[in-house]
């Protein structure tokens, strides 16, 4: 799309002009700059909100290029001495992606303190925890964007039981999935939680309970917490549900529809969900199902795989880098973010803003209930909110394929497994270049 067009599709969601020659990214001013900047991301929505961008004013065009993995593309141009960012017209001036945190890959970012120093765009704006985390020796490289967080589900009736309009630690998840459980002829006719349900779950109590994976050459880990965690699950479903074999047991027999649907049945009293999840089940099962925010003492973890933006040094587009990112961290233009998504049905199929709660306070409290009305009343305590350690960039590839089978098998199995540290050195052994 060129300056200037406008897509029929959101014709009708145009936002002010911005007053474009105010907008000054130090340094990078040049007669000879490109007005067209490519953004490089891990997220569909961001190229509707390009389109968006572009259609509201005629000074600058936004081409985004969708990557499975912006960070490790980035990773690999920093390895060969960035010489592709550097020669090819092709590099990106602008990134929105997850796993954008690490101190190597942020060395490509320029820093936007500037920007927010001249009030176009406000820190206090932002969730603290979560811009904190996108700086690097007191400049700010990178600005968050969304964020998911951790939720167990439960029939609306059921709601009563339990005891805070907004969080469930896991001793209550005990004590009332406990409570719910039903034998029929010595077998669970009906169960109220079990951690092994969904190995995603695992890792939540993990984190819960410090293990504290985090970057490393590839990864370092709190192992006294891990075997905490490990020991409290164990006896969590042996006092409970009996036995990991009663369990899945249960899960043979009846786990042939999706969680929700058993929920909803009351088959099971909790399921887990992450809030992108959750907020995208259709309408009629959410009308029928209640969520609080898993979490521990004074905390919730924020799930891992946080959508970060930045602006690259060595772009050729940097005023309409800087005009777009001002434009985006708006709260006018995310509140049309959200109708439109709400005008067009987008909503069915991706949650919020860039699949997640907005970064932006102001966002997530007061607007996103709006068009989220399950949210009335229960929005997540700001000083609860617990961003993750800065992880590696292939997390996803290591916790798939090492730490979540490693943390199924060891509650299946007890110490009969293979270790963490000879699972990953395995790993980095058969995956050498």
């Amino acid at each position: 799309m060129r300056a200037g067009q406008h897509n029929p599709l959101i014709c009708r969601l145009l936002v002010p002009p911005l007053c474009l020659g105010a907008l000054v990214l130090a340094g990078s001013c040049g007669l000879t700059e490109s007005r067209v900047a490519l953004l490089w991301t891990d997220r569909p929505e961001i190229a509707l909100y390009a389109s968006y961008f572009n259609s509201s004013q005629d000074e600058y065009t936004v081409e985004v290029r969708y990557l499975e993995s912006p960070s490790g593309e980035l990773s690999a141009q920093l390895s060969s001495q960035l010489s592709a960012l550097t020669s090819s017209a092709q590099r990106p001036d602008i990134v929105a992606a997850s796993w954008l945190k690490s101190a190597s890959i942020m060395s490509l970012f320029s820093p936007m303190d500037g920007m927010m120093q001249q009030g176009n765009i406000a820190a206090e704006a932002f969730y603290p925890r979560l811009l904190a985390q996108g700086r690097l020796e007191e400049k700010q490289y990178l600005l968050p964007v969304s964020f998911n967080l951790p939720a167990l589900i439960f029939a609306r009736d059921q709601g009563e039981l339990l005891s805070s309009a907004f969080i469930i630690s896991l001793e209550e998840i005990q004590e009332l999935g406990g409570a719910y459980n039903r034998e029929t002829r010595g077998a669970w006719s009906q169960m109220g939680f079990s951690p092994v349900w969904d190995q995603e779950f695992l890792y939540i109590i993990a984190a819960l309970f410090d293990s504290a994976f985090r970057e490393a050459s590839p990864l370092a880990w709190d192992a006294p917490a891990i075997e905490e965690a490990v020991s409290y699950t164990r006896d969590w479903i042996s006092a409970i549900n009996k036995s990991v074999e009663a369990g899945d047991d249960f899960v043979f027999k009846y786990f042939y529809e999706p969680v929700e649907k058993l929920t909803i049945s009351g088959r099971i009293l909790f399921s887990y969900k992450q809030s992108a999840d959750f907020f995208t089940l259709t309408e009629e099962e959410r009308g029928s199902l209640g969520f609080r925010w898993i979490a521990g003492p004074g905390t919730i973890p924020i799930s891992e795989g946080i959508t970060y933006l930045g602006i690259c040094k060595y772009g050729q587009a940097p005023g309409a880098a800087a005009a777009f990112v001002q434009w985006f961290f708006q709260e006018d233009t995310q509140r049309q973010f959200l109708e439109s998504g709400k005008q067009y049905r987008i909503n069915e199929n991706t949650f919020g803003i860039a699949g997640g709660f907005s970064a932006l306070k102001t966002v997530t409290e007061r607007i996103f209930p709006q068009y989220y009305p399950g949210l009335l009343g229960h929005m997540p305590p700001e000083e609860y909110l617990s961003p993750p350690a800065i992880l590696p960039g292939n997390w996803t590839v290591l916790k798939e394929r090492i730490v979540l089978p490693y943390l199924y098998e060891r509650i299946h199995d007890g110490a009969e497994t293979a270790s963490l540290d000879r699972r990953l050195a395995e790993w980095i052994r058969l995956n050498r270049d």
